[in-house]
Formats: structure tokens, sequence, C-alpha cells
């Protein structure tokens, strides 16, 4: 592991409880995992000594880099040196969260898919502009160069690691070590809180409270037109300079959170709730839904209600 600075203690700390304990009858083989570093790195509350110096990711198969605290601050860039010319020697690099920055800053996001936690990914793809960036997916392999989402996205995409190292039964050995799923489905977009502009920070506040007291019924482009005093066209423009979608767009997704909430907090079933947030027929709220949240609306419920087991 790579890592300089002050990074996020989580991520580090689960790329070793992974990587650095070998599951029974797989100790031959397993991962020699060392934290390379100048002395000391900081990870939150925590103080570090690195067992090696950064120049020994050169000898590195594999290199991970933990996420870093501040997105806005450059990488230091003897870190950023050091995993450039390890990549370049062969290893294959793999971001965790918002160490995905430290890739870029070296160059290996360029022309590759790629993504980070959900906060991040439009300034990801701001500041590398060629990059990929997919905000949905819980990690992306392009390959010699990994990245992956939020938080708890580095177990999937250090689980992914071992399947492609050891396969899928060691994977699901690790797993059931961990107490996690092998492999979550959907990605990050069950787990984004859209924001929605409030107060009077535009003119159009007063319409999207409206709408969103009458997501049970049927809303066209020309009734939203209507309450707003304006012509259908002219509100597509000021939706979009907005909310950064067109009418019917924010219709939609507002009706999909809609029936989230309603997913997480009622035993409706899907019929009702596809009524309630006037999305028609299960069907046509499960075609939606899956497509906005990446999981269907049962696979949801079970995900974000269902209590732990005791």
């Amino acid at each position: 592991m790579a890592a300089a600075g002050d990074v996020l203690h989580l991520e580090l700390a689960i790329a070793w409880e992974v990587f650095a304990s070998a599951p029974p009858d797989h100790a031959d083989g397993w991962y020699d995992v060392h934290l390379c570093g100048p002395a000391p790195v900081r990870a939150g509350p925590f103080t570090l000594e690195p067992t090696h110096g950064l120049d020994a990711l050169a000898m590195a198969d594999t290199v991970l880099v933990p996420a870093v605290r501040d997105v806005d601050q450059a990488p230091p860039g003897d870190l950023v040196e050091a995993v450039r010319a390890a990549h370049q020697a062969g290893a294959r690099v793999a971001a965790l969260c918002t160490g995905a920055f430290v890739l870029g800053a070296a160059g290996l996001l360029h022309g590759r898919r790629a993504t980070t936690h959900w906060a991040h990914t439009a300034t990801l793809q701001a500041r590398h502009p060629d990059a990929v960036v997919d905000p949905d997916v819980l990690y992306t392999d392009a390959g010699s160069v990994l990245t992956s989402a939020g938080k708890a996205a580095a177990v999937d995409l250090s689980l992914h690691l071992i399947h492609l190292d050891h396969g899928a039964a060691v994977a699901n050995i690790v797993a059931r070590r961990l107490v996690v799923p092998p492999h979550r489905p959907g990605g990050q977009a069950q787990y984004v809180t859209t924001p929605v502009p409030t107060g009077g920070e535009h003119d159009l506040v007063g319409l999207l409270d409206w709408a969103r007291q009458r997501l049970d019924q049927p809303l066209s482009v020309t009734d939203l037109a209507r309450r707003a005093g304006t012509s259908p066209r002219h509100l597509a423009r000021r939706f979009n300079a907005t909310t950064g979608q067109a009418p019917l767009q924010w219709l939609l997704t507002q009706r999909v959170r809609r029936a989230q909430e309603l997913l997480e907090t009622t035993d409706l079933s899907i019929e009702a709730v596809a009524t309630a947030t006037g999305t028609g027929t299960a069907t046509t709220l499960r075609r939606h839904f899956t497509r906005v949240v990446g999981v269907p609306p049962s696979t949801y419920r079970r995900t974000f209600r269902d209590p732990a087991p005791r």
C-alpha cells in the first residue's frame, strides 16, 4: 500500500484486513503486504510508521492507494511520482475511494474508466477531463488501473482483486470472514441522496415544491409551464439551468426518490408504490427504478429496510 500526507483510516484498514490475513489453507501464495510511504503517515486520529519508503513500490506487483482526506489539496508529489513509476514498471495500481485523485495526478486515468466517492465524481471528471468517470458503479477495472467508490466499496474492489488472483471460491471465503456479500448488486446510485435546490436560491423553488407535492398525479411539461406562467420551451431552459435536467427527467427522478422513501419506510406493495409516485404500474416503476437506482425495487427494499438478523 502506498500512502503519504493525510489519508483516511477506514480504507487503509480495510485493505490491510483483506490482504494481510490469508484465509485458512491459502497461506501459500498469499499477499505479502507492506505499508510504503514517508514517516509518519497521518490516518485520521492515528499516526502510522510505514515499513518501507515509497521507493519500494518499484518492486510491487500491486499498489493500493488509500483514500486521501482532502481532494482539493494536490497529492504529495513524491507519492504521485512513485505510483506513476510503479505502474510504468508493470505494477497493477488500485485506488480506494478518493485515492483516485492520486492516480489522476499520476496520469493513470487518461482515457480510462474510473470512479470515486459519488460526492467527488464531478470534481474528478472536471480535473481529469480525459478520464471516463462513472459515478454509478462500485468499482472499475481497466486492467492495470482500478478504482473504487466510497468507503465500503473498497471492500468490493478488494474482493474483486482476490477473485482475479485466486478465483471465486477464495474470494467467497474472504467475504464470509468479513461477513459481507462477495458481490453487491447495483452501484452507487442506490446510496446517493440527490440534492434539490431549496429556499430562495432560484426562481423555480415554488414550482418544484408544488410538483413534489403532486407526484402521485400525471404532470406534463404543459402543466408545469402553466403553473409557472411561462411557455414550455422557456420553462425547459429554466429547468435545465437550475436543476441540470429537463422537466420530465426531473419529474422522473423525483418519482423514483419518492419511491425509495416509501420502500424504506412503509409496507406498501410495489403496485401501491407505483400508484403513489405516479409511475403507473409496478412494471413501469420497476423499469424506471432499476435504470435510475441500479437495482429493482424489491432488492432496494431488502437492502435498506430489512432488519438485521438477531
